[in-house]
């Protein structure tokens, strides 16, 4: 990622300046273009442009992954939505995206023999069905009613949510929910119904498919946002997410040769489901039962640890600036207070509003200057909770 004797970043790696943008103010990594004059240029030699480094801020990249990953946040959270989607257990779509059990994707001629769309089957199973289907079936086109296919991973599950058709499963989750004489399978057909009609209102406005809940590129945050600094004896001090991508870029690096030298089947799965694990850890590492620690034990700060809670980036950076006139108190119930209503402290309040309080005394011309009218809010006169009313 970046080289232990220069401590330049390395080009293609995590912190790659032709991706993310130069180091140095308007200078390319190689040197040949320095000073503002070459503004907007990029370089031949190197493929930097020359620009402020600030962009190395904002500008992302993205990792291609050889196969796709189901997305963490829609099969591990509570509402399950791609479970809701197919209508499957979290146990059970937990075993297709880890890579344990095969799914029945489209039953073609199996059908008469029992075998249903959604169905599992355990690596015996699919390949006693493999031997007892005709020679032609794996010639057929994929959109052809009779071929069988059964896959496991997120390219079963991507494969599936591309196949959904949402306006009919809202008219059969709606029937369902209506004719159902169990209280039970009508809450789960309600549940099921909420996510659909959530995709077909967003389609409203933008187009939005299940299947994309299943990645094919991994996006990569601005370097800057995930800082590598050097301190003395040639050790560096790394967020902990660069060591989540790094764990990523191995195994899809792994997979990728794995697949080019054709290796068996079993490796190649157990790659996969590795690939899945090393990106689950990178969007919520606090979720898994395993997760990924750094040398003293401690659980490595993923993307979602980064934003949740009293120290993320929303509630301490965004949220908890200082601002002018305002004021911390305990919340107590005010019984006698309307929905819309907000009790405040007396003294608080005349704190609060002192600007606006000053301004009203001196255009009643009860003071003449802003230092009287400042006297006279300290001292908390009568006159103060009138004008305090009205505010």
């Amino acid at each position: 990622t970046i080289n232990y004797r220069t401590y330049k970043p390395e080009r293609d790696g995590l912190f790659c300046e032709r991706i993310f943008g130069p180091v140095k103010d308007y200078e390319c990594a190689c040197g040949k273009y320095k000073r503002i004059r070459y503004k907007g240029i990029v370089c031949d030699r190197c493929g930097v442009e020359v620009t402020e480094k600030k962009v190395r801020r904002e500008r992302m990249g993205h990792i291609k992954l050889v196969v796709p990953v189901v997305h963490i946040w829609y099969f591990k959270s509570l509402p399950n939505k791609i479970g809701y989607l197919l209508g499957v257990s979290s146990k059970k779509l937990e075993t297709i995206v880890y890579y344990e059990r095969f799914v029945v994707i489209q039953s073609g001629i199996r059908a008469d023999k029992g075998q249903n769309v959604g169905d599992l089957l355990t690596e015996e199973e699919y390949l006693d069905i493999l031997d007892a289907l005709p020679k032609d079936n794996q010639y057929l086109p994929d959109d052809d009613p009779n071929k069988f296919i059964a896959k496991m991973g997120a390219e079963a599950v991507h494969d599936m949510l591309q196949r959904i058709d949402l306006d009919q499963l809202s008219f059969d989750l709606r029937n369902a929910a209506a004719t159902e004489t169990s209280q039970q399978r009508k809450a789960d057909a309600l549940k099921r119904l909420s996510v659909v009609e959530a995709f077909r209102d967003a389609n409203t406005r933008i187009t939005n498919r299940p299947e994309w809940m299943v990645m094919q590129y991994i996006p990569v945050i601005p370097p800057e946002l995930r800082p590598l600094v050097p301190l003395d004896g040639g050790r560096f001090a790394s967020s902990d997410l660069n060591d989540l991508y790094r764990r990523v870029i191995i195994r899809n690096n792994r997979l990728k040769r794995l697949l080019e030298i054709k290796a068996p089947e079993v490796i190649l799965r157990n790659e996969k489901r590795m690939l899945q694990e090393a990106i689950d850890s990178l969007f919520d590492n606090s979720r898994k039962s395993n997760a990924v620690k750094a040398e003293g034990g401690r659980a490595l700060k993923s993307l979602s640890d980064v934003l949740k809670g009293k120290q993320g980036r929303f509630r301490q950076n965004l949220l908890g600036k200082r601002v002018d006139y305002s004021g911390r108190s305990v919340i107590v119930v005010g019984p006698e207070l309307k929905m819309h209503e907000c009790g405040l402290p007396k003294d608080m309040a005349a704190e609060l509003f002192k600007p606006f309080i000053i301004r009203k005394l001196i255009e009643r011309g009860i003071v003449k200057t802003v230092k009287s009218a400042r006297k006279l809010v300290d001292k908390k006169e009568a006159i103060i909770w009138d004008i305090l009313e009205n505010i």
